[in-house]
């Protein structure tokens, strides 16, 4: 008896604690996606940089952030859940929730700039980086006027 008892009790800890992990802390999706965000801008920033003419030009630098972002921007948006928008530590708007079909088209935006971003990277020409780094920096810049709780905005010239 006192065995089924004990092998009960710990079914049950294992069904609570797989419960609790099937359900993602709200703060935690904020954190990730911030972080991810944050790396984007980290690898991102020297190529608007770049695109400007404010920072020099370096073909190897230019290759591995585009190659970088190719990963980063794949990384935040299953954290905009939801249990995640409207919380005090986020600057998502809950604009996300009204028109997730824009806020879908914006992520697929960026992921396919980003590809074009690699692609012309690999092809050394600096004005073909330049149109592609400021793409990119023009779909970043719509989504965070649309979605984002903050006056942030890429300079891209």
């Amino acid at each position: 008896m006192r065995h089924l008892i004990s092998t009960s009790f710990l079914a049950a800890a294992v069904a609570i604690a797989a419960q609790a992990d099937a359900q993602p802390n709200p703060n935690q999706q904020v954190a990730v996606r911030k972080g991810a965000m944050n790396l984007q801008a980290k690898f991102a920033g020297p190529l608007f940089g770049m695109a400007r003419g404010a920072v020099p030009y370096d073909a190897q630098i230019v290759q591995r952030n585009a190659d970088y972002l190719v990963v980063l921007t794949k990384m935040p948006w299953e954290d905009f859940q939801p249990n995640s928008i409207g919380i005090p530590n986020t600057r998502a708007k809950d604009t996300i929730l009204k028109d997730p079909e824009k806020f879908k088209r914006l992520v697929d935006a960026l992921q396919s700039d980003v590809q074009k971003l690699a692609a012309v990277a690999r092809g050394g020409d600096q004005n073909a980086v330049k149109s592609a780094a400021q793409a990119m920096g023009r779909t970043c810049n719509s989504c965070h006027e649309s979605f984002a709780d903050f006056e942030f905005r890429f300079r891209l010239e």
